[in-house]
């Protein structure tokens, strides 16, 4: 092309904020003056791009969640395409982009595709677990999909809805030896923790709305472990300041004895790399502990509402990523009232004890991690420049 384009983006979610900047680094390897703008978080804005409204306004989660900022978000989502549909010549975008977040995207890609602009959306919606319904909404409002795994593209060539396998770009972050014996004992240094000690790493989320909801049975199941395994030893990173202070006072609720614990802000690499085995809320991390080679416990708690609603709407038996993608429960998920304490630890703590089923697991995800590393930015930036030239 010759002059740089302008492509306006919108990245919700900590994980969306993730891909979008793996993204944009690969498009400005290409067209090095590329400008992007439009909601945004801060690795997006670490490589350039111009946030008119931060990307943690769009990161809540459940139907009732969303209920209660429903007026904000609508207002951010008209405001946004106001402002890009009245942009006009060299300043108007060539293409938008939405990261995830379909509940916000397509609405706001079908609107501007009406109005001219050609979209892509990044991170196929999970039409194969829930709500495939979507299909029709979807094939109005983007031009192309970007689909993170295998499976996804063939879905929609039955809908006649252009889509590109890129594969997961986790998988291309996080290097094949990130969890070996080497890198284990480096990130025990690197924390702090103790060299020889059993690690459990809790990761209950990157959003206030889940530490509201996972916080205290986190805990809960911390201390029935610490009470059963004296020398062990929890390393939880979280997300932000605000999440720390949601974990403080979870830890302080649930009385009891000081745990052997560990905080550390925006380190959930290093703490998936330094553990023996984790406990995580059912989303992307779920993903990364996978690519880390990790045993893990699944676990998820929301509005109950909002449980009911998803639940009479998935079509499959899995809820982690590395269970649907393995096509099995390869790790244990236990979700909504099965989340308690007690089951929490027992499921751990069946985990801790096996070190025959560690290791399978940790085989089948190595193969998984292979199936995934498909150098995911050099595609999607592909399939970018063949919308930009269309």
């Amino acid at each position: 092309m010759g002059d740089a384009p302008r492509i306006a983006m919108v990245a919700g979610e900590a994980s969306a904020d993730l891909l979008a900047a793996h993204l944009m680094v690969a498009i400005k390897a290409r067209h090095p003056g590329a400008r992007f703008m439009g909601i945004g978080g801060p690795r997006m804005v670490a490589e350039g791009f111009e946030a008119w409204w931060p990307g943690e306004k769009l990161a809540v989660r459940g139907y009732v969640e969303v209920l209660r900022h429903y007026r904000e978000i609508t207002s951010i989502r008209r405001q946004l395409a106001q402002r890009l549909e009245g942009m006009q010549g060299a300043e108007r975008p060539q293409l938008f982009i939405g990261v995830d977040a379909p509940d916000f995207n397509l609405a706001l890609e079908t609107r501007l595709r009406r109005s001219g602009l050609r979209t892509c959306h990044y991170v196929s919606p999970s039409i194969w677990a829930w709500r495939g319904g979507r299909m029709e909404k979807i094939r109005a409002a983007v031009d192309h999909m970007l689909c993170l795994f295998p499976f996804e593209p063939a879905l929609y060539a039955k809908a006649d809805i252009r889509a590109t396998y890129v594969g997961h770009p986790l998988a291309d972050m996080i290097a094949p030896d990130a969890g070996d014996d080497t890198a284990r004992a480096a990130a025990r240094a690197a924390l702090s923790l103790p060299a020889e000690a059993t690690i459990v790493a809790l990761l209950p989320g990157s959003r206030q709305s889940e530490l509201r909801y996972l916080a205290k049975s986190f805990t809960g199941a911390a201390q029935r472990l610490v009470a059963q395994r004296p020398g062990i030893h929890f390393v939880v990173p979280l997300a932000s300041t605000e999440t720390t202070a949601l974990w403080h006072a979870a830890q302080t609720a649930a009385g009891g004895a000081a745990l052997p614990i560990t905080l550390a802000q925006r380190a959930s690499h290093q703490a998936l790399a330094a553990c023996d085995v984790a406990l995580v809320a059912s989303g992307t991390a779920t993903l990364e502990a996978a690519l880390f080679r990790r045993p893990m416990v699944i676990a998820y708690n929301m509005a109950p509402l909002s449980w009911a609603l998803m639940w009479r709407m998935q079509y499959q038996p899995w809820v982690g990523l590395p269970n649907i993608l393995c096509e099995q429960f390869v790790v244990p998920e236990l979700l909504q009232d099965d989340a308690t304490p007690d089951n929490l630890a027992q499921a751990l703590g069946n985990l801790l004890d096996d070190a025959e089923l560690r290791q399978r697991i940790a085989t089948r995800f190595a193969i998984l991690h292979t199936q995934l590393r498909q150098d995911s930015a050099t595609r999607a930036a592909d399939a970018v420049d063949a919308l930009l030239r269309a």
